[in-house]
């Protein structure tokens, strides 16, 4: 089982993770969260949080989530994310991701990711499925 400060040593080195200034929550048997404080570089033109922020934050919690079952070295597969409802007010997002099902190369994981405000409710705003697959021997 992969610990806390493990999870985050990955994270960081996510050149991508550090610049949006994502960490983890909390990591154990039954998933991950990772969690990214909301500011206005991140929103779209209509001051809702821009979709491409909760994809990356869905594909990175369920390929977590996966790697609960299959182990470190996975790439993403595939993935479908559900808009449930903007992601305009709060004060952090939540993406909660769980291993559905593992097998010996190929996992799949769940995500809900929720809008936090600044006492501590929150809202559903996307939902999202994704498979990852352990990497193959040679793959850059």
């Amino acid at each position: 089982m992969i610990t806390l400060d493990q999870a985050q040593q990955v994270l960081d080195a996510q050149p991508f993770s550090r610049l949006l200034g994502t960490s983890i929550g909390r990591i154990d048997e039954s998933g991950i969260q990772l969690v990214l404080d909301i500011r206005d570089e991140l929103r779209q033109q209509s001051g809702f949080i821009h979709g491409g922020v909760l994809s990356y934050l869905a594909d990175n919690a369920i390929t977590y989530a996966c790697a609960l079952g299959l182990g470190g070295d996975i790439v993403t597969s595939g993935y479908t994310i559900e808009y449930v409802s903007p992601a305009r007010d709060g004060a952090r997002l939540l993406a909660d991701a769980s291993l559905v099902s593992s097998g010996r190369t190929k996992a799949l994981g769940r995500c809900e990711i929720s809008v936090e405000d600044h006492d501590g409710n929150t809202k559903l705003v996307a939902v999202a499925q994704g498979t990852s697959m352990v990497r193959p021997s040679g793959s850059a």
